[in-house]
């Protein structure tokens, strides 16, 4: 699956596309990025790259805006994007690592993105794929979503952010890597929120917002978006109590630095370190 840069007016159309096939948008959304917005950013900065099948299809893309962060420059990656049929290839892995080297080619070494902190799939893909680190959380950012996969939900995300250069990320972006971390006191820390299952679904019960410990957990379910479409009761209480969470213990010097994935028990739970600066 080759990935190139994105350049004409007909590759944008084809993004544009892309965009209403993945996240289910219709009519005039307001949140379609098109043409002429990737057109500008394109010519001024931006990364736009695609990923393309044997028939010369494009199937996925990843796109990014130029940025500034405390007065340098930077890259803010809006958009990343896969088809159904070929997410489990790991073609979002190739569109960022591709996106980092070209980010790195023109002298940026930040990269920042928003993702729902519910989502435990993009969290294995930010965390444990790509080595970034959150510090920010941002309540109901982009408002109402008309995107079937999102609507009904506060859009809460987390503000990723990947140090390109730095050890922790060209460690994971190494061939074969192997970032499992070993340490005896990254497993001992504490959960901070107790969980129950009820069924198929798993409720958050309740929190702890005053724990000392350098490090912490926190356990969130693997299947929200079925969550919120099927049980947006249960969906919601985990919203309002994971807000409550990463406000307080970000706001109190934590930071979310891995992310553990537990497919056979259908649950995540983030790593959350006291940055002692």
């Amino acid at each position: 699956m080759p990935i190139r840069d994105l350049t004409t007016l007909e590759d944008f159309r084809r993004v544009v596309q892309l965009e209403k096939t993945i996240w289910g948008y219709t009519g005039e959304s307001d949140d379609v990025v098109g043409v002429p917005i990737l057109v500008v950013t394109v010519k001024r900065g931006g990364i736009l790259l695609g990923a393309f099948d044997e028939r010369d299809d494009l199937i996925g893309f990843v796109y990014s805006l130029p940025a500034i962060r405390h007065g340098r420059p930077s890259q803010w990656s809006h958009m990343l994007g896969v088809l159904p049929g070929v997410r489990d290839a790991g073609l979002g892995t190739r569109l960022k690592f591709a996106q980092r080297n070209r980010a790195l080619a023109m002298g940026i070494d930040l990269i920042e993105w928003t993702f729902d902190p519910l989502q435990a799939l993009n969290a294995h893909l930010n965390f444990v794929k790509l080595g970034v680190i959150v510090r920010e959380y941002e309540k109901n950012i982009y408002g109402d979503s008309p995107s079937p996969l999102h609507r009904g939900a506060p859009t809460d995300r987390f503000v990723a952010e990947w140090w390109l250069r730095r050890p922790h990320v060209e460690r994971r972006v190494a061939p074969y890597a192997d970032v499992t971390p070993r340490a005896s006191e990254v497993f001992d820390a504490p959960q901070i929120n107790t969980t129950r299952w009820s069924g198929e679904w798993l409720a958050c019960v309740d929190q702890e917002l005053e724990r000392p410990e350098p490090r912490l957990f926190v356990e969130i379910p693997a299947n929200f978006g079925d969550m919120l479409r099927q049980r947006p009761d249960v969906a919601s209480e985990w919203r309002v109590k994971t807000r409550q969470i990463f406000t307080t213990y970000f706001t109190r010097g934590y930071r979310a630095v891995e992310f553990f994935f537990d497919r056979g028990a259908k649950t995540g739970r983030y790593l959350l370190a006291r940055d002692e600066r």
